[in-house]
């Protein structure tokens, strides 16, 4: 019998088993021994616990028949009828087509983007220039969507410089707002070029924690600055790139409202109504709050079930994962 072993301790030719601590116990014990720790924790989970977890009380309405002068308790259950109204709306197929569509159009174009431009940002040597790039593709980002979706209406007005230019090449002038087949094209075109630079400060975060050794091993084995690029420097940001990507299949469906209704109209709905707007025509426009929630409940599930979905299917292709 050896003198120490996993879980039992050898005194004198008797075995004594080590019992393992209760959860309870253990939590505890880390309470004592980190209490400042927690402390400074609490504010923090008291904010989520009030501002995140408490609402979602108010999720069950989406099952009820709510009025406000019964409360959320006195309302009467309906179960799925909500749901299943929502699924036998005219406007179902519509709003949804174009929530995905503008989704998979802002995947497809938008989140290449800031990769291509910290990239090419990388392969800049004068840092003059590299960091007037940075500043000039970063300052769209803090401009407030009221100003941009302002700037936006001006600039694709009939008397505005797209159109002076459209003019120039002997192109007929149009108000491109209301033009259903451009509103696409005028969201997801502002869209990349707002968030173009802001995005790509993660990337060129890791960027520069490539090791610098694999470009000199690179070089060495004669490798330019291209093959370079495609062995050392796409691969060295991969897991990155991975993880944002699974963040943004999570928030697919989460179009943004506040420049879709500061973009739209009547004219272009075919388009541009997305779920959420008419999340916001059907809660508070019409009051209807029982089934805006049941609209918006189902947005939250199908975002959820693709951020597993992702998360899922990158951890099996490539073993990187959110958890």
């Amino acid at each position: 019998m050896g003198d120490l072993k996993i879980g039992e301790q050898a005194i004198s030719g008797h075995v004594y088993v080590r019992r393992k601590d209760s959860f309870a116990s253990r939590l505890s014990k880390d309470l004592v021994k980190n209490k400042i720790i927690y402390l400074m924790a609490l504010p923090v989970i008291a904010y989520y616990l009030i501002f995140d977890y408490g609402p979602m009380y108010g999720a069950s309405i989406a099952f009820k028949d709510f009025s406000a002068m019964k409360g959320i308790t006195g309302s009467p259950w309906v179960g799925f009828q909500n749901f299943s109204d929502f699924f036998k709306d005219v406007y179902f197929t519509r709003i949804v087509r174009n929530t995905l569509l503008l989704s998979v159009y802002n995947l497809i174009f938008g989140f290449p983007a800031p990769i291509i431009l910290a990239l090419l940002l990388n392969e800049v040597r004068k840092q003059l220039f590299k960091r007037f790039v940075q500043s000039v593709t970063y300052l769209p980002h803090f401009i407030s969507v009221m100003v941009l979706c302002g700037l936006i209406v001006d600039f694709t007005s009939r008397n505005g410089i797209i159109n002076d230019l459209l003019a120039f090449m002997g192109m007929e002038r149009v108000t491109m707002l209301l033009k259903p087949e451009l509103f696409r094209s005028i969201y997801v075109g502002s869209n990349i070029w707002q968030e173009l630079g802001w995005g790509s400060i993660i990337y060129l975060a890791a960027l520069a924690g490539i090791d610098q050794d694999l470009y000199e091993a690179a070089t060495i084995d004669g490798a330019g600055r291209f093959k370079q690029m495609l062995h050392v420097t796409i691969p060295g940001i991969m897991p990155t790139v991975i993880i944002l990507f699974i963040l943004k299949m999570g928030s697919m469906m989460n179009v943004g409202f506040d420049k879709i209704f500061l973009l739209y109209n009547p004219l272009t709905y075919e388009t541009s109504d997305v779920i959420s707007t008419y999340v916001y025509r059907k809660g508070i426009l019409e009051a209807n709050y029982s089934f805006s929630a049941a609209v918006g409940l189902f947005n939250s599930i199908i975002n959820f079930v693709l951020l597993v979905a992702t998360n899922q299917f990158s951890k099996k292709v490539n073993e990187t994962s959110l958890w």
